[in-house]
């Protein structure tokens, strides 16, 4: 009796370009429903934004200016609790979310007034969506830490919502990839990709990677910094930069922080991690003695205690930015098939990802509650100026690479 040769698996639907915390939870959200994908990933070689991601979920600063992209990080947040759960199930990892509010410290009574404008503003354009806040003085925020570490001498005060919380960024990578791969997604790693060749007649497009050239109906690039060489072959205009963040993290001590900061977090396993730096360096991801100096100063003008505590890593990384700081979703309109996904908030934007834009992608169409993430705001306008100059949409923080 002869075997017959088992019959080859069917080709994937969709090749996603990036395997970091973007790539993978739009791999992972297309997976859930019953598509397949390919990864194709640079390698460990890579300028990743997800190792070097401070794990905020971070939403109280969040598109003042632009109360669509508020929204969608809200509902990011309120939907990580089912992001956890499909994730346990799939992968046996715990990426649940820490959610017990944030707080943005402030050192000077003008720097209180200005985050106190900043939140009302968010509020009045939140509308019937809601945004609950408090600014609490010194007295207030001591009684919101009540056994807590004593506060620095420059503190004033500090603004409070609950929406904010923490994770592992890297469990949360983890999660993502194990997930994505026991639902049938295949992992390409090592192929950084040369190019993304549209298919002469629109039947799809050639993928050439150092693994050779491969066809694939639809493309997503979710490649970080290499979107803005990528993207412009399937006919999108994504002008990201690198923009480095810092971060230093502290010996293991016992619980201390009862809410992440925005400067300062403590991990599960009890390390403080204490960062929030903004650099425009280019392409450059080391680390300097002067701005690791200024997050360690900042770190102790907030908790004195901290300057007892012996600094055991480090690291930088960049963050995906674009001219606005808002993320990028956008369909190809002369490439039918090819989508661009690009933001520097790839943990707080994560749940969204997977349960609303790989939806989006899956359905052939991009809802309207995306419409201020099209990358045609770019376009250069009358004046020679772009779009997004144009109406100025700035997000008022901007968290640590994601």
């Amino acid at each position: 009796m002869s075997l017959g040769k088992a019959a080859p698996a069917p080709a994937p639907e969709f090749a996603i370009v990036g395997g970091g915390l973007v790539g993978w939870s739009i791999a992972y959200g297309l997976v859930r429903q019953g598509r397949r994908v390919v990864v194709h990933d640079e390698g460990d070689t890579a300028l990743r934004a997800a190792r070097g991601n401070f794990g905020h979920v971070w939403v109280q600063d969040k598109g003042a200016g632009v109360p669509e992209y508020h929204r969608l990080t809200r509902e990011s947040a309120l939907q990580w609790g089912d992001l956890a759960l499909g994730l346990r199930e799939a992968s046996g990892i715990d990426a649940s979310l820490q959610q017990p509010g944030g707080l943005s410290f402030c050192f000077d009574d003008a720097a209180f007034e200005a985050r106190a404008c900043l939140m009302r503003r968010i509020q009045a354009e939140a509308g019937d969506f809601g945004f609950e806040f408090e600014m609490l003085d010194r007295a207030a925020l001591e009684r919101r830490l009540p056994g807590g570490p004593a506060l620095g001498p420059k503190v004033v005060g500090a603004s409070y919502t609950p929406y904010d919380g923490h994770v592992n960024p890297l469990r949360l990578l983890r999660a993502l990839y194990e997930s994505a791969i026991a639902l049938g997604a295949t992992h390409r790693f090592g192929a950084p990709v040369e190019a993304v060749d549209p298919v002469v007649g629109g039947d799809g497009f050639e993928v050439r990677t150092a693994w050779g050239t491969a066809w694939t109906p639809q493309v997503v690039l979710a490649a970080g910094l290499g979107n803005a060489r990528l993207a412009p072959m399937v006919g999108i205009d994504c002008p990201v930069r690198p923009v480095r963040g810092q971060v230093l993290v502290t010996e293991k001590v016992q619980p201390v922080l009862p809410f992440p900061t925005a400067d300062i977090r403590q991990t599960d396993e009890g390390g403080l991690l204490l960062g929030s730096s903004q650099e425009e360096v280019g392409l450059d991801d080391r680390v300097t003695i002067g701005n690791a100096g200024a997050i360690a100063r900042r770190a102790v003008d907030t908790f004195p205690f901290i300057e007892g505590l012996r600094i055991v890593r480090s690291w930088a990384a960049l963050r995906v930015m674009t001219p606005d700081g808002l993320p990028v979703y956008e369909a190809s309109t002369t490439h039918p098939g090819a989508w661009v996904v690009s933001c520097h908030s790839g943990v707080t934007l994560a749940a969204v990802h997977v349960h609303g834009v790989a939806a989006a992608i899956a359905g052939g169409r991009l809802p309207p509650a995306y419409v201020h993430c099209s990358a045609r705001r770019f376009a250069t306008d009358a004046s020679g100026g772009s779009a997004a100059s144009s109406v100025a949409r700035k997000e008022a923080h901007v968290p640590q690479p994601a």
